[in-house]
């Protein structure tokens, strides 16, 4: 790590572009320090055509990222969290999560339509099967069909010029971030379009090494790590791995602290198309001042392992085989 600047490694997006400028100028506020964004290129950033399963699934975004901290050419890399594998790598440490955007999914539909404004028919895009389950569940009528690219592409395709889509679904926090949550038409409730695990928030990643390389490296991460986002994606993250589920697996999960510091976590595995989900939530008491937030042994972690049990004993398995078939 230099003396003076921090070096980011980023894929090239203007979304990622933006998500690692925010985390950097946190990291060196008040230091004196500068930050250096290193593009990155990736396998999901070279192939924007195909299903992100079919190209890798999770990790498609991540590895190569990944690979250039290990290479020592950037000293931190940010992630959207949700792209993030659950298998940790020794040699790399989940430094630091700042605090979590809306986890929410977003419409963004023609002529300022609801998803019950939708007529019959309307042809909806989205790349995750997560969300083209949920949204035949809640609307079995619609033609949902599968789009990739960046923000900019994926919002071209319900409202530009030469749209051939009624309406696509991103998350809210991508648009929020870029400055382009205008074209939200709804916020989609959680009880209609529950979020991807760790959908909202961001990971900063760094090798063991750069957490020893400087006290004010250590100190900042510390001050930028937000609690209650880092508890809420432990259980996340913890329920997708006891699933064995991948970040392209049709599976939801969204925890959030309630009152007197209590975790609620729900999550749900579901068919494809739509028809048939397993559903379930647990809570748990929460000491965020007191308790390891993240690591198997955590609470957190272990109340996602516990409901994600719940729920292949009652049929996720057999629904996530059905979905990798």
């Amino acid at each position: 790590m230099s003396a003076a600047t921090l070096r980011i490694g980023t894929r090239a997006s203007d979304l990622a572009l933006t998500q690692s400028g925010h985390v950097g100028a946190a990291l060196v506020a008040g230091t004196g320090h500068e930050v250096e964004l290193v593009h990155v290129s990736t396998h999901g950033d070279r192939d924007r055509t195909s299903p992100l399963a079919q190209i890798g699934g999770t990790g498609v975004f991540v590895t190569a990222v990944r690979q250039a901290l290990l290479d020592g050419t950037v000293d931190v890399v940010v992630h959207s969290c949700k792209d993030l594998p659950t298998a940790a790598l020794a040699e790399i440490t989940l430094a630091c999560y700042p605090p979590r955007e809306d986890p929410r999914d977003a419409l963004c539909a023609r002529d300022g339509l609801t998803l019950a404004e939708l007529p019959a028919g309307s042809r909806v895009g989205t790349g995750s099967p997560r969300r083209a389950a949920q949204l035949l569940r809640a609307r079995p009528d619609l033609d949902v069909v599968g789009v990739r690219g960046n923000v900019e592409t994926r919002l071209a395709r319900a409202q530009g010029e030469n749209a051939d889509l009624d309406a696509v679904v991103l998350a809210a926090s991508g648009l929020h971030r870029v400055g382009r949550e205008a074209a939200i038409t709804e916020l989609l409730a959680t009880d209609v379009m529950l979020p991807a695990p760790a959908q909202g928030a961001l990971a900063v990643e760094a090798t063991t090494d750069a957490l020893t390389a400087g006290p004010w490296f250590a100190d900042r991460l510390t001050q930028v790590d937000d609690p209650a986002t880092r508890a809420a994606v432990a259980a996340e993250r913890a329920l997708l791995r006891t699933l064995e589920a991948g970040c392209s697996a049709p599976v939801a999960a969204y925890a959030e602290l309630e009152e007197e510091g209590v975790l609620r976590l729900r999550a749900l595995a579901i068919r494809p198309d739509g028809s048939h989900a397993v559903e379930g939530e647990a809570r748990v008491a929460l000491d965020l001042a007191a308790e390891p937030l993240s690591g198997d042994g955590s609470v957190p972690a272990a109340l996602g392992a516990e409901l994600a049990a719940d729920l292949l004993e009652r049929g996720a398995g057999e629904i996530l085989a059905e979905a990798r078939a």
